[in-house]
């Protein structure tokens, strides 16, 4: 599923697209991935509106409609967004497309059916949690090493149960919590509340850190995401532990370890993570 950084990779070409432009017209094949409001509804209300704006929350794609309304975008597992040219051939799984006053098309396509798009004030898709209470933006300001301390403090369960919970850090996902977790020399399977101080703050360095490096790469291609154009990212090249499990650490040469914490395979190195 994309994480963080591949939905900022996203984001950012649909801003530098998509902003200024205007929606014309719209076709759904697929309805199913229409949660709100009702389809005819959706499709209808596009055309004419124009989008002033692209922003990411958490894993969620937001683009703010000149109307007040914004739509909202969740790719799930294997949902692409794709900016094309009219003429161009209509992949498989194509479910949403819509026509830009530029003769091109935005579409969404997405194999597994587990991607979802929405539209309505921000307001009313959060108060039907359509879009949902999300926690402090890792890159953002508000993150600051306190935070961090302060979220790990209360709470008893996993690092990665932990970290992988939206509503405490929004955008993170089982990639960057492993790579970070590496980075920072601890183990996922460690209780957060029982982190040193030391460690929650290596941990938040670590977080941003791969999160930034991912970023730069524009994304990590491990199955299905790809960007805007089509292409993988190359953070997959840079992966330290994800993926790797009974492969040596890249740092020391022991056998990276693997296995299920809050029902994710995690990965660790038993020699560097404490």
């Amino acid at each position: 599923m994309p994480e963080l950084p591949e939905v900022e990779t996203v984001v950012r070409d649909l801003r530098a697209e998509l902003v200024g432009r205007r929606f014309l017209s719209a076709w759904v094949s697929q309805p199913g991935v229409l949660r709100f409001p009702s389809p005819a509804e959706f499709v209808a209300a596009l055309p004419g509106q124009r989008i002033a704006a692209v922003e990411r929350r958490g894993k969620y794609i937001l683009c703010a409609l000149d109307g007040g309304e914004q739509v909202v975008v969740h790719l799930g597992m294997t949902g692409h967004l794709r900016v094309v040219n009219a003429a161009d051939e209509v992949v498989k799984h194509t479910h949403l497309r819509v026509g830009l006053d530029d003769g091109r098309e935005l579409r969404f396509d997405d194999a597994r059916r587990f991607g979802r798009l929405m539209l309505g004030p921000r307001a009313l898709l959060e108060e039907r949690r359509l879009l949902p209470a999300l926690g402090v933006e890792p890159l953002s300001d508000d993150f600051t090493p306190a935070h961090l301390d302060a979220v790990m403090r209360r709470t008893r369960r996993t690092l990665k149960a932990a970290l992988l919970d939206q509503s405490v850090i929004a955008g993170l996902g089982n990639i960057y919590v492993d790579e970070a977790c590496h980075l920072a020399g601890i183990r996922p399977t460690r209780r957060a509340h029982r982190l040193t101080r030391r460690e929650r703050l290596a941990l938040h360095g670590a977080i941003r850190s791969v999160l930034l490096k991912a970023i730069a790469n524009r994304g990590t291609t491990v199955d299905d995401y790809r960007d805007l154009w089509n292409a993988e990212g190359s953070h997959q090249e840079e992966l330290r532990v994800y993926g790797r499990g009974g492969e040596p650490c890249l740092a020391c040469g022991a056998v990276l370890r693997h296995l299920v914490v809050a029902g994710r395979t995690t990965v660790y190195c038993p020699a560097c993570q404490r």
